[in-house]
């Protein structure tokens, strides 16, 4: 059977939670709507603070600058649609805007990942090779690094997304997820689905465990050379330099290292599970990823107070 031939499918339907009654259906777009807002707000707060206060402009905060555009891009991406199937029961969405949505999806994850690297590199050279951190980590150089994760990430997303595009959609069009996730999509065509998921599924393992071994490795650097610092006190300080970003790293990678490993070790989840999980560890990293930049950083929490105090008086 050739790929392009047989997509009778001209629109898909997105189902969200298969199990999910009628009567909760208000709830839970309530519920994501919240977090949807709570994102957003968060997250504009991060880039006004970046635009309005120049004492942000240094290395680490260009790198957490991309990570909120990054959130920014999949919550809009994926929180509306879903909302609206809940709220106003519209959870059709036309054959290329699915496609759409899964490369915008995919693309922001391996976006996030490259840039979850760059900020284990930043915290790396500036722990380990501290007297050269100025001369390695200028702003710069950041932003190229940080153009690059997003460049570097458009082939893979592209050639997966175009891809599963040409396959043939003859049969069922009811998606049973959030979003036009690539499996969720790709398990709808007629073809021999085996033979396709396996280069795509290695391609995203490398995507994802990549940049993970990098981390790891810089974070082991990172507590041999905390290890050789005399003071106690001094250990402490070096590390909470890097904890914020540790966090939002873990948030990232734990959730889904543990759901590919559960997977492949024959540990199943029924329909329902899964998508909460995958949206659990999807839609809270955006969500929470701003309160802690302005809680784990001394110098945003000094402007958001300094802030607050000029809103006391007025």
């Amino acid at each position: 059977m050739s790929e392009g031939n047989l997509s009778f499918v001209k629109e898909f339907v997105i189902v969200g939670f298969p199990g999910l009654q009628p009567e909760v259906y208000g709830f839970v777009a309530t519920v994501l709507f919240l977090v949807y807002f709570v994102t957003l707000i968060g997250n504009a707060v991060v880039l006004i603070l970046f635009a309005t206060q120049n004492v942000l402009h240094k290395p680490m905060y260009f790198i957490y600058l991309n990570l909120v555009v990054c959130d920014l891009i999949f919550s809009n991406t994926t929180l509306p649609k879903i909302i609206a199937k809940y709220w106003f029961q519209a959870g059709v969405i036309s054959f290329f805007s699915c496609f759409l949505q899964m490369y915008l999806v995919h693309y922001c994850g391996t976006v996030t990942s490259f840039i979850l690297l760059i900020m284990a590199l930043d915290r790396y050279v500036a722990i380990c090779y501290p007297l050269k951190y100025p001369m390695i980590m200028k702003n710069s150089t950041v932003n190229i690094l940080n153009v690059t994760a997003w460049v570097l990430a458009q082939p893979s997303c592209l050639y997966m997304v175009i891809r599963a595009y040409r396959l043939p959609y003859c049969a069922s069009n009811t998606i049973s997820h959030c979003y036009c996730d690539h499996i969720a999509v790709t398990t709808l065509a007629c073809t021999n689905w085996g033979l396709y998921f396996l280069p795509t599924f290695v391609a995203a393992m490398v995507l994802l465990l990549g940049p993970l071994a990098f981390i790891i490795f810089s974070y082991c650097s990172i507590i041999i050379a905390v290890l050789k610092i005399a003071s106690t006190q001094g250990r402490i300080k070096t590390l909470s330099t890097c904890s914020g970003q540790l966090i939002i790293i873990a948030l990232y990678y734990i959730p889904r290292c543990l759901f590919y490993l559960f997977s492949n070790i024959g540990i199943t989840f029924n329909t329902d599970v899964r998508i909460v999980i995958i949206m659990l560890y999807s839609l809270f990293p955006p969500m929470i990823n701003p309160l802690i930049y302005c809680l784990r950083n001394e110098e945003i929490k000094q402007i958001l107070t300094e802030r607050f105090k000029q809103t006391q008086i007025l």
